[in-house]
């Protein structure tokens, strides 16, 4: 395990964001593409969404029961262009053999809600 100072760990912007929609990327058994309210706004003070491509999909019956759910993200990463669609951050998630646990907050807060 390689150990970060923690001025490494306080340059990560890790917010609540609530699931808006999600989608199957055909051809792709592996990704989610997720559209996510992390508390973004535009210059008018309208909620600007982002779309965060995932690869959880395996581990979903139904992928549309994340839909109004709230999960960590990490909002400042770098995009990146997977399968020709753009990802504006990452879902923060265990996963431990063939299980994946969602993080969920144990209290009702909004999207944008940051993680100290």
């Amino acid at each position: 395990m390689e150990m970060i100072t923690y001025d490494d760990f306080a340059k990560l912007d890790i917010r609540i964001g609530e699931v808006l929609s999600v989608e199957l990327i055909e051809g792709a058994d592996k990704l989610l593409k997720c559209m996510v309210n992390v508390g973004d706004v535009d210059v008018e003070g309208n909620m600007v969404s982002r779309q965060v491509l995932s690869g959880i999909r395996e581990y979903l019956e139904d992928p549309q029961v994340l839909v109004g759910k709230k999960f960590p993200y990490i909002v400042n990463l770098i995009p990146r262009t997977i399968r020709g669609f753009e990802s504006h951050g990452m879902i923060l998630a265990g996963k431990y053999e063939d299980t994946l646990a969602l993080l969920t907050p144990t209290a009702s807060v909004p999207a944008g809600t940051k993680i100290m």
